[in-house]
């Protein structure tokens, strides 16, 4: 088994705390990632099926050879400013380097109580696992930065929330786990002295292209602005929904981290909130690259200290372009146009603008002028859009010149658009009905998910179960924080 470094460990250890795990009673093994864990370097299958594995997974040791920690931050919670953050259920086993020289860290999320756990039990219970997993995997599939799991293991562990549930745990695989809010709390605490350490520890391994820049700390807030700006941006082409983009939510390396009442937009509604804790709005979906920029300027307030004002602003204003961009080429990807022309954004807006008024599902109807030539698409048009008939007509006809503008033959469109557009998407229900019949002992329906969600583009007969909208009980599915 791949051996793990404590690098953390190495930073000021106001940063972190020492802390064992506390055991999960009658623990089992649900599901393991292969296809991560031998991208990991970690594919030892008798490992992972014996019982030294499952003490890991089940908190009853960390990982052999290596000490874990709990890490401490602070952040702003939709939009106020708590210093008292840190992680509160969960242990940096350690980190390593994957065959193909890539860093990644792991760590267990539902190890227990940690000195940051603010009363808490520090467990996660199966469903929010379930759904963790569920959302990395998807979103991987698509295309978007993110966090993953590599494994899940349950327990019969009694945990309460809104009602009685089982503790979990997921072994969570990142780049990095540290996040804006590492930055702001050694600023707002005063700790101005370790700023420098902590962002030098970050360069060093996530940006080492940088670290014999003069200028090195203003280059690594550069990056990280459009890094954030392209995952915005990946967020917004795909449809999903983060639901609590706090600053101790957001990763230092553009990673999609920390899985709560996430969602992907269904019917198509730019005013989505998929938190029904967010009463209100702050993180509704059209909302969210405005968000992304909020959190880096709290991010350029922690950085101050060792950043001009003028870098600062400088970096900032490198949000904007590269978010447009980024998203642009993305949508037009999804329309099969594979470069951006004056009026593209006119085109995909006005998509949208006829998709919210027909209230049409965002990502199958992507897929549907996937799936039809040009033609047949023009039969169909009064079928898909009755009420939007004439401005359907319209927008089809643009688009139908601006595929011939740029040269692609119909087949070439189609399929290209086939690639890029999925006919699997993670819907809530789905995912409802993969925890109901995990917390009945039954993971075949979580396995079956996960298939599907890593395959979201390849049309296949025996998941036509998958592919249509959610029915009328999954379409008002309410999901909150706690887990």
């Amino acid at each position: 088994m791949l051996p793990l470094a404590q690098r953390h460990a190495d930073l000021p250890s106001a940063l972190w705390r020492r802390q064992a795990p506390s055991p999960l009673r009658h623990p089992r093994l649900i599901d393991l990632n292969t296809g991560l864990l031998a991208r990991l370097g970690l594919d030892d299958r008798a490992w992972w099926q014996g019982p030294e594995a499952l003490a890991m997974l089940s908190a009853a040791q960390g990982w052999p050879g290596v000490e874990p920690l709990a890490m401490k931050y602070g952040g702003h919670q939709f939009g106020g400013w708590n210093p008292d953050l840190g992680d509160g259920r969960g242990l940096l086993l350690g980190d390593g380097l994957a065959p193909d020289g890539s860093a990644f860290e792991l760590h267990l999320k539902g190890a227990g109580p940690t000195p940051f756990s603010r009363m808490g039990d520090g467990r996660a219970v199966l469903r929010s696992c379930i759904r963790e997993y569920l959302a990395g995997e998807a979103l991987h599939a698509l295309g978007v930065p993110t966090t993953r799991v590599a494994a899940l293991a349950g327990s019969d562990e009694p945990v309460r929330r809104e009602r009685m549930e089982t503790a979990a745990t997921v072994l969570r695989v990142a780049q990095s786990h540290i996040r804006f809010g590492h930055f702001e709390w050694l600023h707002h605490s005063g700790q101005t002295a370790l700023l420098g350490q902590l962002a030098d520890h970050v360069i060093a391994r996530y940006y080492p292209h940088l670290s014999a820049l003069p200028q090195r700390h203003s280059a690594f807030f550069s990056e990280v602005v459009t890094a954030t700006a392209r995952l915005m941006a990946d967020w917004q082409r795909t449809g999903f929904a983060h639901g609590v983009m706090n600053t101790d939510n957001f990763s230092i390396v553009g990673e999609t981290l920390d899985f709560g009442p996430y969602g992907f937009l269904e019917t198509y509604d730019p005013y989505h909130i998929c938190n029904h804790s967010d009463h209100n709005g702050r993180y509704a979906w059209y909302l969210q690259p405005s968000v992304g920029f909020w959190n880096l300027n709290a991010l350029a307030h922690g950085l101050s200290p060792l950043i001009p004002v003028e870098a600062l602003r400088e970096a900032l204003s490198l949000y904007e372009p590269t978010l447009i961009a980024h998203y642009d080429a993305g949508m037009n990807r999804r329309l099969g146009l594979d470069d951006v022309v004056s009026g593209d954004r006119e085109l995909v807006q006005d998509w949208l603008a006829l998709l919210q008024a027909a209230k049409a599902d965002f990502n199958l109807s992507f897929r549907w002028l996937s799936s039809h030539a040009l033609e047949q698409l023009q039969e169909q048009v009064m079928q898909r859009f009755p009420a939007e008939q004439e401005r359907a007509l319209a927008w089809l006809a643009r688009y139908a010149r601006r595929v011939q503008q740029a040269g692609c033959t119909d087949d070439l469109r189609q399929q290209a658009m086939k690639a890029v557009n999925p006919l699997y998407v993670l819907r809530n229900y789905l995912a409802e009905i993969a925890i109901k019949a995990a917390e009945h002992g039954d993971d075949v329906p979580l396995k079956r998910l996960l298939e599907v969600v890593r395959s979201p583009f390849e049309e296949r007969a025996e998941w036509s179960a998958y592919a249509g909208e959610a029915p009328a009980w999954g379409r008002c599915l309410e999901i909150s924080c706690s887990s």
